[in-house]
């Protein structure tokens, strides 16, 4: 199939970024103990962090879906890439620098104890989107940007890697898809392997060098961003039957629930980093066919929360805690689903309003204005 051939919009795939997004969300809600009501829904909340993997996956589909067949200008693309992702995200910067001065220099919070001694060096990671090279910084400042650090990695080695997967048979882009989910794995499992005995239980609560390395590293991460990009190719150079669609969705969907069940028993670490990565995969291609089934997708409401779903991952963790606990008392509070309605609510008011009035008029002013591939809405992976 000719990859120079028109590519129509995927909106029912921006939609997919706010259920990842908001997943995300419910993770955090979990860990602060707001989750009540029946044990699946703890479950699957329990293991909200993957939706990050999630967003890796997607941005590799969705930049090969983009570029792939269409010659790249680097800077272009960079630049591109920098007016899609950097307002936002310094304006996420911006908001949460009064908590995180105080909480480091007044509170003293444990969490930010190596930023007290290393703030300068710190704050100039953070900005420079190099935090999660470095494992102790990976979560300074604004917790959730390390993903945005992971994906500033994947955006640098976009070009030559679509240079290398141009050049790949079907049968290696099939064969990348285990291959990437493997060694993935792999990282994890010889972490867990080899790891010191007095690290003890590896779990979300686990703040070791060592672990945070497996959890943030770009290097580490870069085998779900490389299945994605196998899946991008594989999608453009294959027959797009809707047909296909649902045995796809169906089959990711059950591995998503088998993530889900599978986490009480497979190593934390091995959850985290890739395990759903093939049912990702399959979901993102599925719902890239536009079957007729899934055209509630493109509801153009569902289509904002999409878009607004990148200012809504970077924000979220900041509302999180103070929502759902008394703030002098620290007890837990607005739990159970009128609550998780009332917050999902605000925090969807809210970037939505920072989509439209920040994300959006930053990208036209400091994107290339020279005529370029137009760039889809849902080619940026907000991942956390």
């Amino acid at each position: 199939m000719n990859l120079e051939e028109s590519r129509p919009r995927l909106p029912a795939i921006t939609s997919l970024r706010f259920f990842a997004a908001f997943h995300v969300a419910l993770f955090h809600m979990n860990e602060m103990g707001a989750i009540t009501g029946p044990r699946w829904l703890k479950s699957f909340a329990a293991i909200g962090y993957v939706g990050v993997s999630f967003f890796f996956v997607l941005s590799g589909f969705i930049l090969v879906y983009t570029y792939a067949g269409r010659e790249i200008d680097k800077s272009d693309f960079y630049r591109a890439r920098f007016a899609r992702i950097y307002p936002a995200y310094l304006f996420s910067l911006l908001i949460s620098l009064p908590f995180f001065y105080f909480g480091t220099f007044q509170m003293h919070v444990p969490f930010f104890a190596f930023a007290e001694q290393h703030f300068i060096l710190v704050s100039m990671l953070v900005l420079l989107l190099l935090q999660a090279w470095l494992p102790a910084a990976a979560l300074m400042w604004n917790p959730v940007a390390w993903s945005l650090s992971v994906e500033a990695f994947f955006y640098a080695v976009f070009p030559s890697a679509l240079a290398r997967y141009s050049k790949l048979s079907r049968t290696a882009l099939f064969a990348l898809i285990p291959a990437c989910w493997l060694v993935g794995l792999a990282i994890s499992g010889g972490y867990l392997f080899f790891r010191p005995v007095e690290l003890g239980y590896v779990s979300s609560n686990n703040w070791s060098s060592a672990v945070q390395f497996v959890k943030f590293f770009p290097l580490v991460r870069l085998p779900e961003f490389l299945m994605g990009m196998a899946c991008g190719f594989l999608f453009l150079r294959s027959q797009r039957n809707p047909r296909h669609a649902l045995p796809l969705v169906a089959l990711g969907l059950l591995g998503v629930a088998g993530t889900t069940i599978a986490a009480r028993f497979v190593p934390y670490l091995m959850v985290h980093t890739a395990l759903g990565g093939p049912a990702f995969a399959a979901v993102v291609y599925g719902i890239a066919l536009q079957p007729n089934w899934a055209s509630w997708l493109n509801n153009r409401v569902l289509v904002l929360f999409g878009n607004a779903s990148y200012s809504f991952y970077l924000l979220h963790s900041m509302t999180v805690f103070p929502f759902f606990h008394n703030m002098q008392t620290m007890q837990v509070r607005n739990q159970g689903f009128v609550g998780i309605a009332l917050w999902l609510a605000m925090m969807l008011t809210i970037s939505c309003l920072v989509y439209r009035f920040i994300e959006e008029p930053a990208r036209r002013k400091l994107r290339p204005h020279k005529k370029a591939v137009p760039l889809p809405a849902e080619a940026v992976a907000s991942a956390g």
